[in-house]
């Protein structure tokens, strides 16, 4: 049998305990690489073009794609604006401690 890790072990491995600055560092750039993702996702489900998403919250097709590729520097009022006004969607956040 192979020696499989989970994605878990390998993060640990790899960039450190939960909690230490390089893993939280790496945790916020999976996280906005899922966000971006998921608007992705959801505006081609829609059948939505990036400029037409980018038309209706009053933004550059650029922008919509580098939000789809790196959403890691989007305020929240655009995330916002994006899920919602762009994308009909409904933004719920959660804060963990």
């Amino acid at each position: 049998m192979k020696n499989t890790k989970s994605l878990d072990q390998l993060k640990t491995q790899y960039y450190g305990e939960v909690g230490t600055p390089e893993r939280d560092r790496i945790e916020r750039e999976l996280e906005a690489l899922h966000i971006g993702f998921k608007i992705r996702s959801a505006r081609e489900q829609q059948c939505l073009t990036q400029e037409e998403v980018a038309r209706r919250i009053n933004k550059k097709r650029t922008f919509i794609s580098k939000v789809e590729t790196d959403g890691e520097n989007i305020t929240l009022k655009t995330l916002y604006d994006v899920v919602e006004r762009g994308l009909g969607g409904r933004l719920k956040i959660s804060v963990e401690f």
